[in-house]
């Protein structure tokens, strides 16, 4: 294609595209997400593994009360991105970071930042549910005991809470103390929620949180997520094209650990502005 000429849509792209439209949830296509100030703000933020590339020149806001999507092909620095967020990272030997990235207002990369008091902020789930070989009970409190809450009225009431925002309550009230382990998968996974929201943060980190669930338990966390935004800045990545149309609002495309194309997710997928997107969600690579 030369510069200038106009990009042409085969009939199986422009189909594709139609289908990424239909699954699009309703609260995408009547209220536009507005723009307020940002809860995330990445200023030129590159990682570096030793001398290979994990993400570099990522300049891009996240904003507040909203579920951000980050797709991409395998290995293209989506993972990295999330985890840059509350430093998980740092658990990696070599790993260097230039730029900026700031979360409520604070570069967090900066040397004086409490590590703890920022992954209390940043709470995060996995990609499998990994709860502790505990009770149910316990998996939620744990993070408010190493917070130095003792009572148990306190300790209850946060279990409550946590457990009812998690969509957990009604299934398991009646067997608090019951190994956690014994949950179905997506009653594990829910769990991990439960026990991310129990120490108070603002943003939640999800890492192809349906990746491991069946259908119906996938379901289940795609209402939760759309539940939770309501108080909660939400990032998730996902390998799930459709996943992503239907709970995000805004999409970010990634590749061999680059930004690609960031936006509303009803623009990304409908009316894409960059080539490589186009080609990534109508299936050309990836």
């Amino acid at each position: 294609m030369t510069l200038g000429q106009i990009p042409v849509i085969d009939a199986t792209e422009t189909r594709q595209l139609h289908e990424f439209h239909s699954v699009l949830p309703k609260h995408t296509e009547s209220v536009e997400p507005r723009p307020t100030n940002p809860v995330i703000i990445f200023e030129d933020f590159c990682l570096y593994y030793g001398s290979k590339v994990g993400v570099r020149n990522i300049t891009m806001n996240i904003y507040p009360r909203a579920v951000t999507a980050i797709i991409g092909p395998s290995g293209c620095g989506k993972s990295t991105f999330l985890r840059s967020i509350n430093r998980m990272n740092d658990l990696i030997p070599h790993v260097k970071v230039t730029g900026r990235l700031l979360v409520n207002g604070q570069n967090i990369y900066d040397k004086r930042i409490n590590l703890i008091n920022l992954r209390q902020q940043v709470g995060m789930v996995f990609q499998t549910p990994n709860p502790f070989p505990k009770s149910i009970y316990d998996n939620v409190a744990f993070g408010p005991r190493l917070q130095g809450i003792r009572k148990r009225s306190r300790l209850d009431e946060i279990v409550e809470r946590c457990l009812r925002d998690a969509a957990l309550w009604d299934e398991v009230k009646d067997e608090l103390n019951k190994s956690a382990l014994a949950l179905s998968g997506g009653q594990q996974q829910r769990l991990c929620i439960a026990r991310a929201l129990a120490t108070g943060p603002k943003i939640l980190l999800m890492d192809e949180p349906c990746s491991a669930l069946d259908p119906v338990a996938t379901g289940r966390i795609e209402e939760l997520i759309h539940k939770l935004k309501s108080d909660y800045t939400i990032v998730i990545v996902t390998h799930n094209m459709q996943q992503a149309a239907r709970v995000s609002d805004w999409t970010a495309f990634f590749c061999m650990g680059e930004l690609i194309e960031y936006g509303l997710t009803r623009d990304i997928f409908t009316n894409p502005k960059k080539k490589q997107t186009e080609d990534y969600i109508t299936g050309r690579f990836g």
